[in-house]
């Protein structure tokens, strides 16, 4: 009885878990280019030059850190509770 209770938690998680995911990243859709740009001084608007953005994966990276982070101390108190 409560191993199939357990069987049914771990599918259930894995369920909302995937239900996440799918609904996280289904507005993720890549874009079109912009058009040519309008003229300017040609100097980039930041410095050093190469101007590259990891805002966004870096913060996917952290969010999933923290949450095995999380997971792997949850499993430590439970294997203390259990001995």
């Amino acid at each position: 009885m409560l191993q199939e209770l357990d069987d049914m938690k771990k599918i259930l998680r894995k369920t909302l878990l995937l239900c996440f995911f799918t609904v996280a990243f289904s507005a993720l859709n890549a874009q079109p280019p912009g058009g040519p740009g309008g003229g300017g001084t040609g100097n980039p608007s930041c410095f050093p030059p190469p101007c590259v953005p990891i805002d966004g994966g870096l913060s996917w990276l952290l969010i999933a850190g923290a949450a095995y982070g999380g997971k792997k101390v949850y499993e430590m108190n439970n294997k203390k509770v259990d001995e």
